[in-house]
């Protein structure tokens, strides 16, 4: 693989939310992981020409593997997690009172927040009954899909 073309990727997943790139070409593999904001490139090693070998290994230093983190306990109740990529907010206008509160009761279907992705306002609703325990997210923030929003318990 090309130094320049290695360099551009590990640029790119560095200023991205990516956390980890895996390219697989002719000549070899490289695996490309972000730790603590910064990217590191490790070869992967294959069947790969013999040439091709000491030019990867000389143009990607191999990074030693972070120490396990020790997983946070996962909150109690039912997390209710964004369905697309956009931003959270908490209300339909900048002047609005937010939809739900710490504490507030929300029924199956109630309006917790909207996210909007590409310039598309999406209303969030509860898909179970309770009582809002947490928010996790802060209006304005950029959600991923998947991210926990809310704790419904």
């Amino acid at each position: 693989m090309d130094l320049r073309k290695l360099k551009t990727l590990i640029d790119l997943v560095s200023e991205s939310n990516v956390s980890e790139l895996e390219i697989t070409e002719a000549e070899g593999k490289v695996r490309i992981v972000k730790s603590s904001g910064v990217a590191v490139a490790a070869p992967v090693v294959m069947a790969a020409p013999v040439a091709a070998a000491p030019a990867l290994a000389a143009a990607a230093p191999v990074a030693a593997a972070p120490a396990a983190e020790a997983a946070p306990a996962a909150p109690a109740g039912h997390t209710v997690k964004s369905p697309m990529v956009g931003t959270f907010y908490r209300s339909s206008s900048p002047g609005a009172a937010p939809f739900v509160q710490i504490g507030s009761v929300v029924k199956e279907g109630d309006t917790l927040c909207i996210v909007e992705a590409m310039k598309i306002l999406n209303e969030i609703e509860a898909d179970k009954a309770g009582t809002v325990t947490q928010i996790l997210c802060e209006n304005g923030q950029a959600v991923e899909y998947g991210q926990p929003m809310f704790i419904v318990e």
